[in-house]
């Protein structure tokens, strides 16, 4: 029998930066219906968040950081 596949977005930040990512795939579900985020996807991240199906993200942490320099 072949598994299904669950589309998901998966929010995360890569261990060497503190840029916000995100990327959408497909995955298999456990029998308790929980997402099965292979090893290898997860190697080098910290995931902060599995969202069912494909998001827009509109805003995220430091999109809209600006330089704050010196005022006179």
């Amino acid at each position: 029998m072949q598994q299904s596949l669950t589309q998901v977005t998966i929010i995360y930040y890569h261990v060497e930066s503190l840029e916000l990512l995100h990327e959408v795939k497909s995955f298999p579900k456990n029998h308790q219906g929980r997402v099965v985020i292979p090893d290898e996807f997860k190697e080098g991240k910290s995931i902060i968040a599995v969202c069912q199906g494909e998001i827009t993200i509109l805003n995220k942490v430091g999109d809209r950081i600006m330089s704050v320099g010196r005022i006179d």
